[in-house]
């Protein structure tokens, strides 16, 4: 195990999700937050003022200062300002969607595997208390929906419902299904945006699963849920509310089992993920190869999407 005194870590963008990153790692024992940066001065002094930490207009002063780093930017600068921290050793969480293309993904990966760096995607339904509930249940699936919506959010719009929302879904479900991807079939439509904010597509399989996947920006209700059928059993989750049940049949009966949860914060164990795969050098739940997966089949459905 790799030892050191308390891990140095640094926020670079502390918009909405980034200042959330920020005052986790400060609460955090294993680490002490060093700098957070941000080239809006009202947004970095109040961070740095409420947290008591150092602020920067220039993220390039954080490469003394750090070990670790959260990128939490608009998606645009996710590759020049990863690649810099990964060329100066180091360790980097990139926030999702990873990059905007894979010829950027693939050099960060490239580059972190080179130095022998931690590179971490932020999928944070993996993290959720929820999800991990139901992976010692789930085998061989079958059929697969998901509807993830939310009101217009006034952020992230510098990408697609599919790149802003579904891709959290997409990760999941390459994460569930054992099998290559059969066909892509996918619907979406611009509404307040020139993306699309609402999106539908179709995963097949080639063991024959497949999932339907519903993404809107543009709702009056919040709704991330997955349903899961596979032989015998039906598995409903809730990731906004942390509550799974499993419907299962037993000869001609069907009994429902609420599965026991132990609400936590997602973000929190995805950052503590993170600092536990620096200390330890291990592979991180979402590594940039796992995330890449999902970029890949993210940018087939909004090039479908984006054709029509």
């Amino acid at each position: 195990m790799l030892t050191m005194n308390k891990i140095r870590v640094g926020v670079v963008g502390v918009g909405h999700l980034g200042s959330l990153h920020a005052k986790i790692y400060r609460e955090l024992e294993n680490c002490s937050l060093a700098a957070v940066c941000d080239i809006d001065k009202t947004r970095l002094d109040e961070t740095s003022q409420s947290l008591n930490v150092r602020g920067y207009a220039n993220y390039e002063e954080l490469f003394t200062q750090v070990d670790a780093v959260s990128v939490a930017v608009p998606t645009g600068l996710h590759y020049k300002i990863a690649y810099d921290f990964l060329k100066h050793n180091i360790h980097t969480l990139v926030e999702k969607p990873f990059t905007p293309n894979l010829k950027e993904a693939d050099s960060l990966i490239r580059l972190a595997e080179k130095f022998k760096l931690i590179l971490q995607v932020g999928h944070i339904e993996r993290f959720n208390s929820a999800f991990a509930a139901t992976l010692a249940i789930i085998n061989n699936p079958k059929f697969i929906e998901c509807h993830r919506l939310s009101p217009f959010p006034n952020r992230s719009l510098e990408v697609g419902a599919v790149l802003d929302i579904m891709i959290h879904d997409i990760d999941i479900i390459l994460g569930l299904v054992n099998s290559k991807i059969k066909k892509i079939e996918s619907v979406g439509v611009n509404v307040l945006t020139q993306f699309e904010d609402i999106a539908n597509s179709r995963i097949t399989f080639k063991n024959g699963c497949v999932a339907n996947l519903t993404a809107s920006r543009v709702s009056d209700e919040i709704m991330r849920k997955i349903r899961i059928f596979q032989e015998d059993t039906y598995i409903s989750l809730d990731y906004k509310e942390a509550k799974a049940c499993v419907y299962k049949k037993t000869g001609l009966t069907i009994t429902k089992e609420d599965l026991p949860i132990e609400k936590e914060q997602p973000l929190k164990k995805e950052l503590e993920s993170f600092l536990a795969c620096v200390l330890e050098h291990k592979e991180p739940l979402v590594s940039g190869r796992i995330a890449r997966e999902a970029l890949k089949v993210a940018l087939e459905i909004q090039n479908q999407i984006w054709r029509k």
